[in-house]
């Protein structure tokens, strides 16, 4: 089977000695076959394939070894990494219930309230350093702006173990 080159089918026929090419409507994929192998060559006329926003995807068959059952070679490029609280969470979830698991909707759920809670106080922290006429947030600003935007006994907790996080760190220094 020839590589696809976008969501629409294209086909390609292959004769010994001769070349066969197919056009969809948004690529062209044209075969030269040789006594040996055969590499496809895809061109999409100067745009990206419709499923491809942004990824390069290049793609290679032997023909040889496809006839013989082989497999194709695709060379992707690498997704960009997306960073996480998922490995925090799921550390943090063993320490509370070492027998409970996680399904990835709800460890999503839990990843943007941690975002969404890290924003509020960041963002907060900063407007009380300007206030302040300071470039620099420190551990004042930030305890400052976890009382005003975290209700009541969950500041208190947070401010103490922040305390204790802080503490910690400048002791092993």
């Amino acid at each position: 089977m020839p590589p696809k080159a976008s969501s629409t089918k294209s086909t390609t026929t292959i004769t010994s000695g001769k070349a066969a090419t197919t056009t969809s409507p948004t690529a062209t994929v044209t075969t030269t076959a040789t006594t040996s192998t055969s590499t496809p060559t895809v061109t999409t006329g100067g745009k990206a394939p419709a499923g491809n926003k942004g990824n390069k995807v290049t793609a290679t068959k032997d023909l040889s070894r496809a006839a013989a059952g082989g497999e194709k070679t695709v060379n992707k490029r690498k997704k960009p990494r997306k960073e996480t609280y998922s490995s925090f969470l799921y550390k943090v979830l063993k320490q509370v219930h070492p027998d409970a698991g996680i399904s990835n909707n709800s460890m999503s759920i839990l990843n943007s309230f941690i975002n969404d809670i890290f924003e509020r106080i960041a963002g907060e922290a900063s407007k009380i350093a300007a206030y302040n006429k300071r470039s620099t947030i420190s551990s004042r600003e930030i305890q400052t702006a976890v009382r005003l935007v975290l209700p009541g006994e969950l500041a208190k907790h947070a401010v103490s173990e922040g305390t204790k996080a802080v503490t910690k760190y400048t002791s092993s220094k």
